[in-house]
């Protein structure tokens, strides 16, 4: 099972030949990216927590936007 997972390039559940999971991951690693540090920053602003723990969970959503990108990259999904 596993052997045919690799020859398919599928990883687990995400088959990253499907045109679904390939826009699926590009979309949420770029929204990642772009509105963890700044619209969730805001919104965690708004709701009164702190602003060191907003910017915290703003720099990780950006960290794991850029993991991702840089695992689909690495898969050849973003080509």
């Amino acid at each position: 099972m596993k052997d045919k997972n690799k020859e398919s390039g599928s990883s687990g559940m995400f088959n990253l030949n499907s045109k679904f999971w390939k826009t699926f991951l590009t979309i949420v690693a770029v929204i990642l990216i772009f509105a963890g540090p700044t619209y969730v920053t805001y919104a965690l602003n708004a709701l009164n927590i702190g602003y060191l723990a907003s910017v915290l969970v703003g720099v990780a959503l950006f960290a794991v936007g850029l993991v991702l990108l840089f695992y689909l990259i690495r898969k050849k999904v973003i080509v």
